[in-house]
């Protein structure tokens, strides 16, 4: 019985080698050993990487004009003014009482006066002129985040007008101190709502 199975394995193990080496027996040649070197691609010109030179420009002052989808920041006539504001999908009545409410609760600035006939606010508001850090995260988890009031935090005048923008929108503006005006503008656009 062992001659019986020898004999098969024997032949089987020929065979099985014989068809894994077996396939390059009726090629006469090779492939890969003809193969030639190409040239490298070139890139055609003007296809190359952009100059990225004008990326870093800073625009020239007052160059940042409100879009038609929302108003952005520009330099107001008074030089350390800025003018900065948003647009809401409202009447402007509509939008002067919103923003009233939003003044009223005094947590933005204290509301110094209005001219209901021009929509416009006086504000005061607490605003530092240095620009502000955002703490750490372990000095915001044990309570020791930087707070509002430093030795640059000071009453700043801020004029919050609204005007119409366009069929059926309002646009409200803020006009003062550049850190006064960024925290009216986002107060009340985080409130109402506003794009832009």
């Amino acid at each position: 019985m062992k001659k019986t199975s020898l004999a098969v394995a024997l032949p089987a193990l020929a065979l099985t080698g014989l068809l894994l080496s077996g396939c390059g027996m009726f090629r006469s040649e090779r492939a890969w050993q003809n193969a030639k070197q190409e040239s490298p691609l070139e890139i055609p010109p003007g296809l190359d990487t952009p100059s990225a030179t004008a990326a870093l420009v800073i625009p020239p002052a007052g160059g940042n004009q409100p879009s038609a989808n929302g108003a952005t920041a520009r330099v107001g006539s008074n030089p350390g003014t800025i003018t900065d504001g948003f647009i809401l999908a409202d009447s402007v009545d509509e939008t002067y009482r919103r923003v009233g409410e939003a003044l009223a609760n005094g947590d933005i600035g204290t509301l110094q006066g209005h001219d209901d006939a021009a929509h416009t606010y006086n504000l005061s508001v607490m605003a530092s002129d240095q620009p502000t850090e955002k703490p750490s995260f372990l000095a915001r988890m044990f309570g020791k985040g930087s707070s509002s009031s430093g030795p640059n935090v000071a009453p700043r005048p801020v004029v919050v007008s609204v005007n119409t923008s366009g069929k059926g929108s309002s646009e409200v503006r803020a006009q003062g101190d550049a850190a006064a005006v960024a925290k009216v503008v986002d107060s009340l656009k985080s409130r109402l709502g506003g794009k832009g």
